[in-house]
This record gives C-alpha cells, sequence and structure tokens, in this order.
C-alpha cells in the first residue's frame, strides 16, 4: 500500500472509532436515564430530567422546582443515582482491568480473579468487618479501605513469587495467581466459619452489590478509578504489539517487563478500587472484553474504550434487573449484582467453553 493509501485507511478507522466511541457514549447516557427510572417507587421521566436539570447552575433558574415532590428528589439523587454512578464506575473499571489482563496473558480466560485481586479484597474486607465493623477512617469506611489493600497485597504477593530475576514469566504469574487465590479464600473460608453475627455481612460483600453505597464511597475510590483507566490507554499500542509476541514486541521497541508490570500494577489498582466499592462483582471483566473484540475487532485503540463503556452499560442494566427482579415476591426485597453477572455470565463460559471445543475438534 501507498502512504496514501495507508493515511486514508487510519483516517477511516479513526472516524469509525470515533462514532462508536460517540454512539456508546449515548447508550450509556440513555441507560443512566432509564435505570434511574426503574423502582419501586414510581417516578416520571420528566420528574427525573427536572430534578437532574436542578443541579446545573444554567438549567436551575428555568426548572420550577415547586412542581417537583421532595420526596423524589431524595430518591433520585440520594438513593438511585449513587449506586448507578457506582455500577458505571465498578463496570467501566472491571471491564477496563479485563483488556489489559487478556492483553498481558493473550489469553481471553483471564481476568481479575487469575491474580488473586479479588481474594485479596475479600481477606481485607472479612476481616475488616468481621474485627471493626462499622469502624472509619478519615470518614472513610474502614471495609473499602481494608478491600482495597488486601487487593494490592495480593498482586504484591503474586508478582513477587512469580519473578525470576528481572523478568517475570506469564506462566509461573498464572501459577502463582492459583495458588495465592487458594490461599486467600481459604482465610475467608476461616473467618466465614468464626464469624458469627458478622457472616451476612461477609457473603454480601462476596456476593457483590451496590445496596448500601453512599456518595462518599463514590468520591473515594473515583480518582483512581478514572486516573487508571487513562493511563492504561496510552499503553494501548503497547498491548497491540503484545499480543504479536513478546518476541516481535521486543523487536519492535516494546520494553515488554516494563509493561507488562505497568499495566498489572493500573489493573490491579482499578480493580482494587472497584472491589472495593461493589464487592465481588464477577464475569464483567471476562465476559464484556470477549464480546466487545469479538463484534468491534482486537485493537487495543478501540476495544479498550469501548469495553470500558460497555462494561459500564452492562453493570447498570445488571443493577436495573437486580433492583426490579425480586419486587413481584417482596417490595423491599432485592437481589445483589453479582447474582445478575453470575447468572448471566456462567452461560457465557460455558458457551465460550463449547466453542473452543468445536474449534479443537475441527
Amino acid at each position: 500500500m501507498s502512504t496514501t493509501e495507508v493515511e486514508s485507511d487510519f483516517f477511516r478507522r479513526a472516524s469509525r472509532w470515533k462514532l462508536i466511541i460517540v454512539l456508546l457514549l449515548f447508550a450509556l447516557l440513555l441507560t443512566i436515564i432509564i435505570s434511574l427510572n426503574v423502582g419501586y417507587a414510581q417516578i416520571s421521566f420528566t420528574d427525573i430530567l427536572s430534578i437532574l436539570g436542578e443541579q446545573f447552575p444554567i438549567l436551575d433558574n428555568i426548572i420550577d422546582s415547586s412542581l417537583i415532590n421532595q420526596q423524589n428528589t431524595s430518591i433520585i439523587l440520594q438513593i438511585r443515582l449513587p449506586r448507578i454512578i457506582a455500577g458505571v464506575l465498578v463496570g467501566a473499571a472491571l471491564a477496563a482491568s479485563g483488556v489489559l489482563y487478556q492483553g498481558v496473558f493473550k489469553n481471553p480466560m483471564a481476568d481479575s480473579y487469575v491474580l488473586g485481586v479479588s481474594a485479596g479484597a475479600a481477606v481485607g474486607a472479612s476481616l475488616s468487618i468481621l474485627f471493626a465493623s462499622g469502624t472509619a477512617i478519615f470518614g472513610f469506611r474502614l471495609i473499602q479501605v481494608a478491600a482495597f489493600f488486601g487487593s494490592l497485597f495480593a498482586i504484591f504477593l503474586v508478582y513477587n513469587i512469580s519473578r525470576v530475576g528481572s523478568r517475570v514469566p506469564i506462566t509461573t504469574l498464572l501459577l502463582s495467581g492459583i495458588a495465592v487465590n487458594f490461599f486467600l479464600y481459604a482465610i475467608v473460608a476461616l473467618v466465614e466459619v468464626i464469624a458469627g453475627d458478622e457472616l451476612t455481612s461477609i457473603i454480601f460483600f462476596l456476593i457483590g452489590g451496590f445496596s448500601n453505597v453512599h456518595w462518599l464511597d463514590i468520591f473515594s475510590v473515583t480518582p483512581f478509578i478514572l486516573i487508571g483507566i487513562a493511563l492504561s490507554y496510552f499503553y494501548a499500542r503497547d498491548l497491540n504489539m503484545l499480543a504479536l509476541g513478546e518476541e516481535n514486541a521486543q523487536h519492535l521497541g516494546v520494553n515488554v517487563e516494563r509493561v507488562k508490570k505497568v499495566l498489572l500494577i493500573l489493573a490491579s489498582l482499578v480493580t482494587a478500587a472497584a472491589v472495593s466499592l461493589s464487592g465481588l462483582v464477577g464475569f464483567v471483566g471476562l465476559m464484556v472484553p470477549h464480546i466487545t473484540r469479538l463484534v468491534i475487532g482486537p485493537d487495543h485503540r478501540i476495544l479498550f474504550p469501548a469495553s470500558t463503556i460497555i462494561g459500564a452499560i452492562f453493570l447498570v442494566i445488571c443493577d436495573s434487573v437486580a433492583r426490579v427482579v425480586a419486587t413481584p415476591f417482596a417490595s423491599t426485597l432485592e437481589l445483589p449484582v453479582g447474582i445478575i453477572t453470575m447468572l448471566t455470565g456462567a452461560p457465557f463460559f460455558i458457551l465460550l467453553f463449547k466453542k473452543k471445543k468445536e474449534s479443537y475438534a475441527l
């Protein structure tokens, strides 16, 4: 291909990618608005838009606040909106980290559970619930702080166990992650045995959900998630090079060991922040990147941002379903969102295995 044709092809792809991102962002906004309407209390879309518009300095003078029910305002701003924003952040974080893990390991089955990040969060949260339930540090709930540092400790442990000199072989890293996972979940099981009255709280964290999320919880993790995702995007080209094989990537000028280390740290940091907010929400980091790769393609320059937005959309939808699926049986009952993602993800996992099996048979 001539230089002109290459440039033309690049601009054509760039225009297509921009259109995809704009459409996905519009879909995310639409999903958020619709989700604000979902719940036991019926609130019209007109009231929802008026309540949201009141929060903006330019629009608050146009909207007649006397027509808005204050109870509806409290439901939208203090109950539904925080958990929806939490769903956006956690879904985006888990999907983004899933792309990074799958890119580093060159394996569509890789996610945060592989390296023990989620298990580390489970240990930290379980111990904080058992020994210091309700304690806060600088206004932040201890369970969040403990889950966050538990995740970071797990990845630090796995990384140092698997390191061979200055290198970290992928196979060794995977095996170390599996071993540390078993060890950490054994600690969680031990804590559950002796938990007593705190057992329910531990179980709900292990399932994952947003029923107890507050604005302060969201503000505490947002910088870690947004900065981690933004920094990760700058390595999209390096991920494309890694997909060609580590030797080829090295020849193309990629410092493979440094890139792997940075990406694993960023993925684990983002996952740790997300898990500390929601608990263990499974399958998002596995399923969303894989489906996005099939639909959009393997180029990480579009795969990464698209998966991030689709992850946010997916988890907000799952949380909306979790809020209403049990309403016919009890108006105050809701399912943890982790149950919905597992019910969705498990069949997907089976289909993925079936597809792999069929490809081997051929």
